[in-house]
Order: C-alpha cells, then structure tokens, then sequence
C-alpha cells in the first residue's frame, strides 16, 4: 500500500519582515551569500531558475528581485494609506506580518515539482540538474495555495508569493500583511480572544486547506487532540508516531535555518553596531574639539586682543560646524540605540528558536521511545498468542494422564479461558476487586475463595503486582466444582 502524504501549513507571525529574510525568499543573494547559503543550508544553484512567485491574479512569473519585500510592503501600505505601527517605535512591538510556510510531504511534492525525471537533491551546484524542468503540476498546486489564501484573507494583504525549488522539499512562502477594515488586526484576524478559540481557528484553516489539497493527494494531517481520542491499531499508532517524528525532524530542519540565517543577521547588526559606535565617539570628539576652539575665542576676546570682527567671524564659523556636529551625533547615537535593540532581539530570537529546537530533539527523542515500547508491547502479545497456541495444540494430542500436569496452571488457564483470565486480571490490577468477582463468577469461575485482604503491597513494584493479578485471575476463573471450563 502507498504511503499517505500530508499537507503543510506553518505560521510564522513577525513584527516586520528584515531584508535578509526577503533575500532569502527572492534568492537575492551575491555571490559571497551564496556560498554562504549553501554551506549552511540546503540549496542547489542549478535548480534557482525553476524557482517562481504567484502575483495578483493568480498569474506565475519568474522571480522579480527588483524590490525586496520590505519594499513591497511599504508600497502596499503606502498605496492604501496604512501606516505601519511599527515605523516611528525604536523597537517594533505589533505583528504587522505572517510569513505561511506551504507545502506537503517530500515525496509527493517532488512528484508535483519534476515528476519522473532524474533529481540530484542536495547543496551545491549540482550540474546534472541543468536540464531538469519544471513540471505544470506545481504551478497549478501554487495558484491553488495562492487563490485559497487570497479568498481566505484577501489579495490585496500578500506582499509576497514564492515557490521554491531548489531545496530538499518544494514548498511556497508566502507574506501576508494581517489587515482588516484599513487597520493591523492580526488578533481579529487569526489570534481571537484566546489560545482555545486560535487553536480552533488553526484547525479550521487546516480543514479548510485539505479540501484544496485532496485533488493533489496531500491529507489533512491529523491533530494530537484528535488522534489520542481515538483507538488505532498498534500499526496505525506506530505510522502516526512515525509521522510525528518526522514533522519533528522537520522542524528541527527549519529551526536549524532559521539559526543559520539568524547568524547572519546578527553579524550584520554587530557590524552595524561597531560602525555606529566608532561614528559616534568620532564625533564626540570633534565636538569637544569644537567646543575648546569656541572657548579659547571667547578668552580672546574678552582680553580684547586680535581683529574683533575676525574673532566674531570664526566663532559663528565655529557654533555652525558645532551644530552641524550635534545634529549628526544626535542622528547617530539614535540609530545606534536602536541598532542595539535590533541585536537584541536577534539574540532573545536565536535563544528561543535554539531553546524550541533543543524541546524538539527532546520530543522526538520521546516520540522514538515510544515507537519502540509500542513494538515490545506488540511482540510480547505476540509471543503470548503464540505460545498459546502452541501449547493448545500439544496438549491436544497428550493423553488425560500427561494433560494432568498442566491442571492448575496458568499456562493452562490462559489456554482455555485466554481473554476472561486477562480481563479479570486487569480488573485486579486496576482495584476493581468486587468487579473482577463478578466477572469471573458469571463466565464460570468460582470467584476468589481466599478471605485475605486483597490489594498493592506498599513495596510492590508494577511488575510483581500484575504477576500476582494474574495468578490470583487464573484461580478465580477455575470453576467452583474444580471441573475444567469446556470450550
């Protein structure tokens, strides 16, 4: 049977977009930022032409590296009389941008991309792939993301559309601007008045994305909340726990680029920091160079000494460089605090994305553990049946007399009355002492006749307790005459 593929749909929420984040996007990149890239990432040069944006209408076009998003934005904003509530903070608190990551399982949305033709994945500049076309397919599937998106939250808010190619996995980005009514409203949008009614809303999104994507063979993936309500087969929960893995993985792969890029950013913003910095103490100087050459006119004269229209002349020359000076300093040590704020929050952003990311391994790790206590619960109950059954067989050709030896076991026991011993031991184990009597006493046991309390010893580990429940469920199914149940 063919494995399901699932579709993709995550959420970034920002307060801006950066232009590394756009470069990133368009692939506007030189050539330094390239060998940067694919050193640190996963991108294929050979494969950037086949790369595409969706623009209004719903039309495909080759990547236009003309104006970076942030650009883009501002023109929209501008061209609608939106101001951004971010543009006169010296540190930017509103989310003003919701980056969508689209896209599905790796398999199926390569089969979108190239269909059949020969692919070379990985970074660098992979030349056997200078050949390779782009299938109608992915076309087709973006301007359906392109068109939901634009009908679910309006074409007029996407400053950004692209759909790329040449990494591990094809997938679109894009930028959406949360307006409603001419205002930022990113909470009456998405967010709501709480994190039940956003999960709900997220879950609805999903819903509504799957029926778009049925025709390209992309499932809904299915929710915790929903799957754990849910009985599955051990086979069912061990692909769901599979999955789960791997979306985790993925994750992690993207958290693992979102570092990469952020690293960038911040050596960008340290550069930016230290030039800043080095301006500011240059004009200090100056100024205090300035500022004594004022000082020592004014000496002069007041001792009337020297031409005083010269003096005058030099010290109005002075106070305007001296204001010129002030001015630009002012200018500086503004940009520098907020280029300083800007590098702090890539470095709180670095912390929490390499904290999520370390939270990610950790769930993984779990999700894998799980995986494998599953199996070992699969195979003991394996083992058991077959055992079983083995034993059935045996004792079927065995006279009376050799039979006679089994008479009070538990082998003998689970033989005969299998699902009724396992189930009045559950019962036990659970406490449910007055409920396991009953049970064995209507499907033919005699019920316990031991007057002894009955329950957990305080230093009783897990193990020891379920042996002791199910030799305590195999005398109770006994029947009370002490003849064999029949089958």
């Amino acid at each position: 049977m063919a494995e399901k593929s699932w579709q993709v749909m995550h959420m970034n929420v920002m307060k801006g977009i950066t232009t590394a984040q756009s470069n990133e996007h368009q692939r506007n990149w030189t050539e330094s930022g390239w060998k940067h890239a694919i050193d640190k990432g996963n991108y294929d040069r050979q494969r950037e032409r086949l790369n595409f944006e969706i623009v209004k209408g719903g039309k495909v076009r080759p990547v236009n590296k003309d104006k970076s998003i942030p650009e883009r934005m501002a023109e929209n904003l501008a061209g609608r009389g939106i101001k951004d509530p971010n543009s006169d903070l010296a540190e930017p608190k509103f989310r003003t941008v919701v980056d969508f990551i689209l896209g599905g399982s790796k398999f199926q949305m390569r089969q979108l991309a190239f269909g059949d033709q020969a692919v070379v994945y990985g970074s660098g500049n992979n030349t056997a792939n200078a050949s390779l076309q782009r299938k109608p397919e992915i076309e087709e599937w973006a301007k359906d993301m392109y068109r939901f998106m634009s009908e679910r939250f309006g074409e007029e808010n996407i400053v950004g559309c692209y759909v790329h190619l040449d990494e591990t996995t094809p997938h679109m980005h894009l930028t959406l601007l949360p307006i409603q009514d001419g205002k930022f409203a990113f909470k009456k949008m998405f967010a709501g008045k709480d994190k039940y009614e956003f999960s709900a809303r997220m879950k609805m999104l999903h819903d509504e994305l799957s029926q778009v994507n049925e025709k390209w063979q992309l499932e809904r993936g299915r929710n915790v909340s929903e799957t754990g309500a849910r009985h599955r087969s051990t086979e069912e929960y061990r692909r769901y726990l599979s999955e789960e893995c791997t979306n985790i993985e993925e994750q992690v792969v993207q958290h693992k680029k979102a570092l990469a890029d952020l690293k960038v950013e911040i050596s960008l913003a340290e550069r930016r920091v230290k030039g800043l910095t080095s301006m500011v103490d240059n004009l200090r100087k100056a100024k205090a160079e300035k500022e004594s050459q004022l000082s020592a006119l004014e000496r002069t004269l007041q001792s009337h000494q020297g031409d005083t229209a010269t003096i005058i002349a030099e010290r109005e020359r002075l106070e305007k460089e001296l204001a010129s000076i002030q001015t630009k300093l002012e200018d500086k040590q503004d940009k520098l605090r907020t280029a300083d704020q800007q590098l702090e929050t890539l470095k709180r952003d670095m912390d929490a994305i390499g904290e999520r990311t370390e939270e990610l391994k950790g769930e993984a790790y779990k999700y894998s553990r799980e995986i494998h206590s599953n199996v070992d619960v699969l195979l003991k109950d394996v083992m058991l049946e077959t055992l079983v059954g083995e034993h059935s067989a045996r004792v079927a050709e065995m006279g009376v007399a050799e039979q006679s030896v089994f008479d009070g076991s538990l082998l003998q026991s689970l033989t005969e009355q299998g699902a009724e011993v396992m189930h009045c031991a559950t019962l036990l184990f659970l406490g449910m002492v007055n409920d396991a009597t009953t049970f064995a006493e209507t499907h033919g046991g005699g019920g316990s006749k031991s007057n002894l309390k009955w329950g957990k010893d305080d230093d009783e580990d897990n193990r020891a307790w379920a042996r002791r429940c199910m030799m305590m469920a195999s005398r109770m199914m006994r029947s009370a005459s002490g003849k064999k149940q029949k089958r």
